[in-house]
């Protein structure tokens, strides 16, 4: 698997990548939205330098104009509820993809709340088969919800390409996608590549829990 750690150079992202984090700027719920979508833009636009292209002829009012334009056929497919706005930022740039999408939760096996498990609901995604998957989830922490999310979405096609996208990923969630997608023609773009996960597997330094920074918290 290919990592593209955008954050690792010097941009914009950065910016809003530290407001995302910081827990002031993070009671802004609007604002919160906001940034993870800016970061979807330019991991969208990234992820677009990485697809098939062709000449095309387009018609302009004054005469024929070559333009070099995508041919992939693309599905974005995300996890319910922290990853619709990352899913609308991608729909902004590819906004004739078809779309898919997956009821995930996470759950604890002990009472200590160390070990987790991950239950999978409902799913709504077009036919797959041949088609280029880009899957969003704004926070990568263990990897297996990212794995169990590709693994559903295959039993609808097989895709011919994968591509994965997230804001903030774990330096041990990447670790397990890379022994679950080996080979190179596989991406992962991140805003942010985190050391650790702490005992309840959430990110460190990370930002917190993301679905409820966007919508509050539940019960």
């Amino acid at each position: 698997m290919k990592i593209i750690n955008l954050g690792a150079k010097n941009s914009v992202l950065n910016k809003f990548m530290a407001e995302l984090r910081d827990e002031n700027i993070q009671k802004d719920r609007m604002r919160f939205r906001e940034n993870i979508k800016r970061i979807g833009h330019i991991e969208a636009y990234e992820a677009s330098k990485l697809l098939d292209y062709s000449n095309r002829t387009v018609t302009t009012p004054l005469a024929p104009c070559e333009m070099s334009l995508y041919d992939n056929d693309i599905v974005l497919a995300t996890v319910f509820r922290a990853g619709l706005p990352l899913h609308e930022a991608f729909l902004d740039v590819f906004d004739e993809a078809g779309n898919g999408f997956l009821s995930a939760y996470r759950y604890y096996l002990d009472k200590e709340c160390t070990k987790i498990g991950v239950k999978i609901e409902y799913m709504a995604t077009p036919d797959l088969s041949n088609k280029t998957l880009i899957i969003v989830d704004p926070m990568l922490a263990t990897g297996e919800s990212m794995e169990l999310a590709y693994k559903a979405f295959c039993t609808k096609g097989s895709p011919k390409r994968l591509i994965m996208a997230c804001v903030i990923a774990s330096k041990q969630g990447v670790d397990h996608l890379k022994k679950i997608f080996p080979d190179d023609d596989v991406v992962l773009f991140c805003g942010a590549i985190d050391p650790i996960l702490n005992e309840h597997k959430y990110i460190v330094p990370g930002l917190g829990d993301a679905g409820d920074l966007m919508y509050g918290e539940k019960m």
